[in-house]
């Protein structure tokens, strides 16, 4: 850090999207063990994790915007929080669906030091909590990878997963088809010796597929029939409200933190309620991390991981970022952002 600027007490670093980007290119691998690190502090207790807060407006029943405060210990020693929107619609307007800003604070002052673009940060540590559950609960080589749900999400977590899987086909399937067909484009521009194919439904991709990720907008479940799947299916639910609740409590399931997966009617939260406890739950990635639990409750189970998206992974990432920034003299320096001591 910039010791002259925090002695001071009153400037704050700023990063742009331009320079996020530029200090998360290429460092796939390296974030993957950013977010296991993350997980893995969690899983230990040295957080404090209150619940996401949803902002949502009458009669808008897509929109929201999320505030995700949090600390992470450890290696990290960071708090702050982010403050993310998702509005589906922008896609008509010519813009990204989620736009985001994420706050650090110092943990020993609580003194804000840092404001950084937030969406790539999210997607980033989004694709990277998938490929690392994909790893741990699937294994390294896949022949068919399926994807519902073609956006920015989507495309994190595909490339996430080619750089550290061994992937041979790729099918996706989006309701709107012109973004079906754009997404696969821009894969096979992006990814050499990969065979790209639209599915006609979700169902087709399930049932062609062992690995899927689920990264749509639903805000209600729509698959309600697994019996295509196969056994030994892996299914990274990570948009959380695709599958209903009888779906999710026929499969292993397996959290990133169970209170938070079961909250804000996702689809474990829709099981809980269906069931009266949360037993159908088995672990979370953080008890797998550790070796606590084993990675699959049996070798022909249909295994889900539903990731609620914690808050410590994007301090984790962001802090990554910052301290790279300052690090490369990358970072905008806003003097006397905070006012003068009154004492």
């Amino acid at each position: 850090m910039n010791n002259s600027l925090m002695s001071k007490g009153r400037g704050i670093y700023i990063l742009n999207a331009e320079t996020v980007s530029l200090l998360l290119a290429d460092g796939d691998a390296e974030l993957i063990d950013i977010v296991r690190g993350a997980y893995e502090t969690h899983r230990m207790g040295d957080s404090s994790l209150p619940h996401s807060t949803f902002l949502r407006f009458p009669g808008q029943e897509k929109n929201r915007i999320i505030a995700l405060p949090a600390y992470l210990g450890g290696e990290f020693a960071v708090a702050g929080v982010k403050w993310i929107a998702s509005f589906p619609a922008n896609a008509e307007l010519g813009m990204d669906r989620a736009s985001a800003v994420v706050i650090l604070n110092c943990a020993q002052t609580g003194r804000p030091q840092a404001i950084l673009e937030g969406s790539i940060i999210s997607a980033k540590r989004t694709a990277a909590s998938a490929a690392l559950a994909a790893q741990r609960l699937h294994g390294k080589e896949v022949d068919c990878l399926g994807l519902i749900g073609c956006g920015l999400i989507g495309f994190e977590i595909v490339r996430f997963l080619m750089s550290n899987m061994q992937v041979r086909n790729l099918v996706l399937f989006d309701t709107d088809m012109s973004r079906a067909e754009h997404f696969k484009t821009k894969c096979s521009n992006s990814f050499a010796g990969i065979e790209v194919r639209i599915a006609g439904s979700s169902a087709e991709v399930l049932g062609g597929c062992l690995l899927t990720a689920l990264a749509t907008t639903a805000v209600k479940p729509h698959i309600s029939d697994l019996s295509a799947v196969a056994p030994g299916s892996t299914l990274l639910h990570v948009s959380l409200r695709d599958l209903t609740p009888e779906a999710i409590l026929r499969c292993d399931n397996v959290a990133d933190d169970i209170d938070h997966a079961c909250r804000a009617q996702t689809s474990l939260h829709l099981a809980e309620q269906m069931s009266g406890n949360r037993a159908f739950i088995r672990c979370t990635l953080g008890d797998i991390l550790r070796g606590d639990a084993p990675a699959r409750k049996a070798s022909d189970s249909i295994t889900v991981f539903s990731p609620f998206g914690l808050g410590v992974l994007d301090l984790a990432v962001a802090k990554y970022c910052l301290d790279r920034a300052v690090e490369q003299n990358m970072a905008t320096v806003l003097e006397s952002f905070l006012p003068e001591s009154w004492g």
